[in-house]
């Protein structure tokens, strides 16, 4: 259907429709628009937008909306977004130029969006209009948040603005270096959602989001990254220990679990934010894969990390989320019985970089049966031992994590960060990691604001039933 088509279709003047999206077909700009008309382009898209969105106001929820309205709805959405990632694309580096000082800035993502947000006014949608719309759930959300990923998307997909963004997301978060020193002094901090402790040489993260089984969400996202931080800067440290703590839950009364994935009742209650897969994959996920950026990241000089030897725990289960973190482990121990799993497809999301990570490890046939066909890996299956280390009965894990601790703090850190940098020079080079964000940013967006998301939601998870504080 045409897009007036569309409008009209839902009771919308013809009129003012045919106005609106001629105002929005005028507006092109080549791939390197000048500098100096940025912020009057960027003041008529803001407009535009606005004009699109005032639409949208005058529809039902989204979830109460007739296939006509949805149908107009949709086409307000793709339109207006559409319209601030062109704009974007136009002026990405007089955009990032301004946002970072000249590069001297090392803007977080989520802190590069809102600052945004603040200096062009109607691109992408304010902290307040993002809280906001958190008050709706998922199925009434109409995709503010698509903005953001049309945004980064596009900065990431600069190569210059790109490795700047991934190698400001490298950098240890303040609270990390606000704590440091008492975790240097005392040996254990309690974040909340995971507790972060030194032993010998060896440095303990363990997950205790236990009220939803160590599922990963918002608010467990900064205090993760803070401990994975914590382990790094921590100069007696030689490695680091990802494990799930003990869970309440009355399927795993009294056991420890690792890993439940994205934090599903969050999602359909519209409780995470976008942001949160960004901020995950180039922030906690990327330091455990690439340690600390010492310096900007210079095309023609090698990575300067800080950065040390991971080993994973699977006890349970890794599910969505927790196996992607097995992907840039250094060594996976699981207990007998566990499984990892990527249920994008029953959640119709894309499982963060596992698109980009599983196929080297499993082959793309295992990778596609995993990510879009619902493949559940038993860890001792022939299978997993391409991505499991070894698989030990639950009375031997202790033993078996002490055993391979001692084996790696043994080796020396300097060799072992000097053979994980090798090692990526051939598995993942950081600009092959800035080019899947770029396509994810955008990809992810869509995925996380569809409607089919909600569908997959009730159809498997029973989302409709389900209360937050239940896992």
């Amino acid at each position: 259907m045409h897009a007036v088509d569309s409008l009209t279709a839902a009771g919308f003047s013809a009129a003012d429709a045919r106005d609106w999206l001629a105002s929005v077909e005028r507006l092109q700009w080549g791939e390197d628009a000048p500098a100096h008309t940025l912020d009057a382009q960027a003041a008529v898209v803001a407009e535009a937008i606005r004009r699109g969105w005032s639409f949208l106001e005058k529809l039902p929820l989204r979830s109460r909306r007739t296939p006509v309205e949805r149908a107009a709805g949709e086409t307000i959405v793709r339109q207006t977004s559409e319209l601030a990632r062109r704009l974007t694309r136009a002026y990405r580096e007089p955009i990032y130029e301004a946002l970072s000082d000249g590069y001297r800035r090392r803007l977080r993502v989520d802190h590069l969006v809102y600052a945004a947000a603040e200096r062009w006014p109607g691109l992408v949608p304010t902290r307040a209009q993002v809280r906001e719309e958190a008050e709706r759930m998922l199925a009434d959300k109409d995709g503010l948040e698509i903005f953001q990923g049309c945004f980064i998307s596009e900065l990431l997909a600069s190569p210059r603005i790109g490795l700047h963004m991934v190698n400001n997301m490298l950098r240890p978060m303040p609270e990390a270096l606000e704590r440091i020193a008492e975790f240097e002094r005392v040996g254990t901090i309690d974040l909340g959602y995971v507790r972060v402790e030194a032993r010998g040489e060896t440095g303990y993260v363990y997950l205790t989001n236990a009220r939803y089984l160590n599922a990963e969400d918002w608010e467990s996202l900064g205090p993760q990254e803070t401990a994975v931080d914590l382990v790094l800067l921590h100069p007696g440290l030689k490695m680091g220990v990802l494990r799930g703590d003990y869970v309440d839950h009355p399927h795993y009364k009294g056991r420890r679990v690792f890993n439940a994935g994205l934090n599903l009742t969050k999602v359909y209650r519209g409780k995470l934010p976008y942001l949160f897969y960004i901020v995950r994959d180039m922030g906690l996920v990327n330091k455990l894969y690439r340690g600390h950026a010492l310096a900007d990241y210079a095309p023609d000089q090698p990575e300067e990390t800080r950065e040390k030897p991971w080993m994973a725990v699977v006890e349970a289960f890794a599910i969505g989320g927790g196996c992607q973190l097995l992907l840039v482990m250094d060594y996976v121990v699981a207990e007998a019985g566990a499984y990892f799993n990527l249920p994008a497809r029953k959640e119709g999301i894309i499982p963060g970089a596992a698109n980009l990570r599983l196929p080297r490890f499993m082959g793309e046939r295992q990778a596609r049966a995993g990510i879009m066909f619902d493949k559940t890996f038993a860890v001792d299956s022939p299978e997993a031992s391409l991505m499991i280390n070894e698989v030990v009965p639950r009375d031997q894990i202790d033993a078996a994590i002490e055993r391979v601790a001692a084996t790696t703090v043994g080796s020396g850190v300097v060799s072992a960060a000097g053979n994980r940098r090798a090692l990526r020079v051939q598995t993942e080079p950081i600009d092959t990691f800035r080019c899947y964000m770029a396509v994810y940013a955008y990809e992810q967006a869509w995925c996380h604001l569809s409607e089919q998301l909600v569908q997959n939601l009730e159809r498997h998870w029973n989302a409709k039933e389900r209360r937050l504080g239940e896992a």
